[in-house]
């Protein structure tokens, strides 16, 4: 399944990227994710988009983040 990135990154206060509205969470695990999970978030995406139009791309996606994103993500599985 087609990664829902567009390349324009940025997470807002809350760590959910302006550009494909994933949490950072998502983001770091979609290559690990399975097609049922995959498609969920492809969902909540949908649903985000409509809700989060208008938001501001303030913050960067920093490796500090990733890190911290890949840590919990290990942690549940």
């Amino acid at each position: 399944m087609q990664s829902p990135c567009v390349a324009r990154c940025g997470l807002n206060d809350d760590d959910y990227c302006m550009g494909c509205f994933r949490h950072i969470d998502e983001i770091v695990g979609w290559g690990k994710a399975d097609d049922e999970r995959k498609a969920q978030i492809w969902q909540n995406i949908s649903e985000r988009k409509a809700y989060m139009q208008g938001g501001e791309n303030n913050g960067i996606l920093s490796r500090d983040k990733w890190l911290e994103a890949e840590k919990r993500i290990k942690e549940v599985n």
